[in-house]
């Protein structure tokens, strides 16, 4: 029995030594085929044909192209992955979808996860609204708005309009209209929306904040009426010491020769220094903002525009129309082109400003309409002062910080009249 159990170990001891010698035989020959494969891959990596015999089909490409190591798969396109889930849906998936519905959907998903508060698609019908926009003449509520990352809010009440009959105030931000809560309501969409004939009804729901431009607050709808918008866009006076006030109300299509003719009627008048009232202004066309900069500031630039291409600017034409004091009053609530405007004055030199820090809307935004249908509103450029200071997201900040009224008491304009007054001597 001893000798049988002996013969027994040593079978299973040789029959260990073998399978370890044919594990350590095929591991030799994989090493030698792999290092063989590794350097046939060298050897017929330029080899088109070659590489086609072995079948390497999918590492055959056109050296020549520009960028063929840089091309666009899964891993770094959108729509290569929205065009991979594309065809599965319509291979193998038993559902269906709507195609127009769910490129809203797909297209407010890529809103929403960029860092441009702005960006937003139209559908065709929305976009074919947005270009009935009337403009600067339109029937209205009687409110002057403005956009505040991408909200439309109440700039101005007009006196005796329908809006302040309803108690909107300034500061009030549109949460519907006609019962359209499945958007965020633009400066643009809520032109276009009530761009309406005179005595033709519109219901908006609105968003009083409780501190200004805090999330949340109290909601109210108010009925109202469109009207014909009547209101001057210059006001000019002039106090007993000879300081000419021009208040601006928005930058429209000829706000430049309103201003123009403003400080002309002013200069007839005796004026010998002026202040320029561009609080609450929203913006408007920067054309005109370089216009109106270019009454007041002689040489120098203007205001510098970066774009993906570069850095533009826009030069003064020397045509001013008086080089007399001159003091510009901001707030919180000065927008954009009118930003534009405060920085060219001060970084010129040319002007004091006074009141409370710009909005810093220093962006611009563009609507450019698609070969299927709709528009798409983005970001394409952003303000810069003529220095090259940035102001989206930082505003401009006066030269002379001061609150607004006190009891009704209108404590920038009573320092920018002082200002401008003391001037005069100098």
């Amino acid at each position: 029995m001893a000798k049988h159990s002996d013969s027994k170990q040593v079978a299973a001891s040789a029959r260990k030594a073998r399978a370890r010698n044919l594990r350590l035989i095929r591991v030799f020959v994989s090493v030698i085929v792999v290092a063989g494969a590794f350097c046939l891959g060298f050897f017929v990596r330029g080899d088109q044909s070659m590489l086609s015999a072995l079948g390497f089909t999918a590492l055959v490409g056109d050296d020549t192209a520009p960028g063929a190591a840089e091309q666009v798969n899964v891993f770094n396109s959108l729509s290569k992955r929205v065009e991979e889930v594309e065809d599965l849906l319509s291979e193998e998936s038993l559902d269906s979808y709507d195609l127009d519905q769910t490129t809203a959907g797909v297209l407010a998903s890529v809103a929403d996860a960029t860092e441009d508060p702005y960006l937003r698609y139209y559908s065709p019908s929305e976009y074919a609204q947005l270009e009935q926009d009337g403009g600067d003449d339109y029937e209205g509520i009687g409110v002057l708005f403005g956009e505040s990352n991408g909200n439309a809010y109440v700039v101005d009440v007009f006196d005796g309009s329908p809006a302040q009959a309803a108690g909107v105030q300034e500061g009030d931000f549109v949460v519907a209209i006609d019962g359209d809560r499945g958007r965020q309501w633009s400066q643009t969409e809520v032109l276009a929306a009530l761009d309406r004939e005179e005595g033709a009804s519109v219901v908006v729901t609105w968003r009083r904040p409780e501190t200004s431009g805090s999330e949340g607050g109290e909601e109210f709808t108010t009925a109202l009426t469109c009207t014909k918008s009547t209101t001057v866009n210059v006001e000019s006076t002039l106090t007993d010491a000879g300081v000419g006030v021009i208040t601006l109300r928005q930058i429209s299509g000829n706000s430049a020769d309103l201003i123009r003719s403003a400080v002309e009627d002013l200069e007839s008048q005796g004026a010998q220094a002026y202040v320029l009232d561009i609080r609450d202004v929203p913006g408007g066309y920067l054309s005109q903002a370089v216009e109106i900069a270019n009454l007041f500031v002689r040489n120098g630039i203007i205001v510098q525009i970066e774009t993906n291409s570069g850095v533009t600017t826009r030069q003064a034409t020397g045509e001013v129309i008086t080089d007399k004091p001159l003091v510009v009053l901001v707030n919180e609530n000065t927008s954009a082109a009118a930003e534009v405007l405060a920085a060219a004055v001060q970084d010129n030199q040319r002007a004091s400003l006074v009141g409370q820090t710009t909005m810093g809307k220093g962006s611009v935004q563009v609507v450019r309409e698609l070969s299927f249908g709709g528009a798409l509103r983005y970001t394409a450029a952003y303000y810069l002062s003529p220095q090259g200071r940035s102001i989206d997201g930082l505003g401009v900040v006066p030269d002379f910080v001061v609150g607004a009224e006190d009891g009704g008491y209108d404590n920038q304009l009573a320092l920018a009249e002082e200002t401008a007054q003391s001037a005069i001597s100098v």
